[in-house]
């Protein structure tokens, strides 16, 4: 399943975040595919598209930065994938 994984820094957690990220390249756990990650200029957020088969992994990563950041994460779908799944909620509703 894939997720959309957002964080939101204070101005006071640049520099740890800063020296975290540059020693650990922000890697998530082998169980989390990390499909991109964006940052936003001048300020500390951003927001990633994850892949895992489970949330145990994100939770792992999310844990691991959690001293740092405060995250939301929710589950993502392709368009493709929402068009299957409105398809078949119409054809069921028909």
């Amino acid at each position: 399943m894939k997720y959309i994984v957002q964080w939101k820094g204070l101005p006071t957690t640049q520099r740890p975040a800063i020296e975290r990220f540059l020693k650990t390249g922000g890697r998530p756990p082998e169980n989390v595919q990390l499909l991109g990650r964006w940052h936003a200029i001048g300020e500390l957020s951003g927001f990633a598209i994850v892949e895992a088969t489970d949330a145990s992994g994100l939770a792992r990563w999310v844990l691991q930065w959690g001293d740092l950041f405060a995250f939301t994460c929710a589950p993502a779908m392709s368009d493709e994938e929402l068009g299957a799944t409105l398809a078949a909620h119409q054809a069921a509703s028909a």
